[in-house]
């Protein structure tokens, strides 16, 4: 039982992150019909930001979780300013052009990795602990600092979920996601809802990168391995499908999390990648479907 409980809470731990990414992913491509590939260093931006940061302020005689808050303000800050500086000179020329977009977001993803290199340089960064200590739940022990990521990130994720069924924007990224040419007749500013919507997923993905900063290493390649976890769970939840996205990440958490424990972690890997073959032959929409 003991076991069961770490591993759920372990599982939980991981999924939290790909969750928030995720969902970033899937609301891009639900309403604009685009791939990212940027999303990874969106997410990284705001990671390096605070891991480049939080040291410099503590060192300064700043509180951990004062500093903390102020670097990832700052993270997630540069993050936007990057999200709405590839949209508005990129992808808002590529909406709904599935190759356009692929072959723009290949071409960013190399400039920006090199810009990441030169900027930040190529060595891991390590972040100081922000809130010591643990938490013994049934024997499994959590700790404060994961607590409080999975507890931010579900918040987010309920957030958005409630923001789409409940509120004008998000019944009107419903509309353009379902059918874009209907919604516009309908009077739905659709390149306004785009950038909004772009915009959104952009501040998911930095608040991952900013919540993850304390409990990873940091490099500028971070983005990358999330990347492919994070479309590897919408392609088995379904793209464009927020309960998928939801779904799919926590699944893949699930089976890292098993593997890693009974197995070695690159099992773990082997299983993800064949998990997706068999989606994509069986149920190629995904198990939610696309929305």
């Amino acid at each position: 039982m003991q076991t069961f409980i770490q591993l759920s809470a372990t599982t939980l731990q991981i999924g939290a992150v790909y969750v928030l990414f995720s969902l970033g992913l899937t609301l891009i491509f639900g309403v604009m019909r685009i791939v990212n590939f940027v999303h990874g260093h969106i997410f990284a931006v705001a990671a390096l930001v605070v891991a480049y940061l939080l040291p410099i302020l503590v060192g300064g005689g700043l509180a951990a979780p004062a500093a903390y808050v102020l670097a990832s303000i700052c993270g997630i800050a540069a993050s936007l300013g990057l999200g709405v500086i590839i949209y508005l000179f990129g992808f808002r020329y590529f909406q709904r052009d599935l190759v356009g977009s692929f072959i723009l977001s290949i071409g960013l993803v190399l400039l920006l990795d090199g810009v990441l290199l030169h900027v930040f340089g190529g060595a891991v960064r390590g972040v100081p602990e922000i809130f010591p200590g643990s938490v013994n739940i049934a024997g499994a022990q959590i700790t404060v600092q994961r607590l409080f990521l999975c507890g931010v990130a579900f918040l987010m994720a309920g957030i958005l979920y409630w923001t789409l069924g409940h509120t004008k924007l998000g019944r009107a990224l419903r509309a353009v996601a379902y059918d874009h040419e209907a919604a516009m007749m309908m009077g739905v500013p659709y390149a306004r809802i785009a950038f909004f919507g772009f915009l959104i997923a952009s501040l998911l993905a930095a608040i991952a990168g900013a919540l993850i900063a304390p409990v990873s290493i940091v490099s500028p390649v971070i983005g990358t391995d999330y990347l492919i976890k994070g479309f590897i769970a919408v392609i088995i939840g379904g793209l464009g499908s927020v309960p998928g996205a939801i779904l799919g990440s926590l699944f893949v958490a699930l089976v890292e999390t098993l593997g890693g424990y009974y197995f070695d972690s690159s099992y773990a890997t082997i299983a993800i990648f064949a998990l997706v073959i068999v989606v994509l032959l069986f149920r190629p929409k995904g198990v939610m479907g696309r929305a």
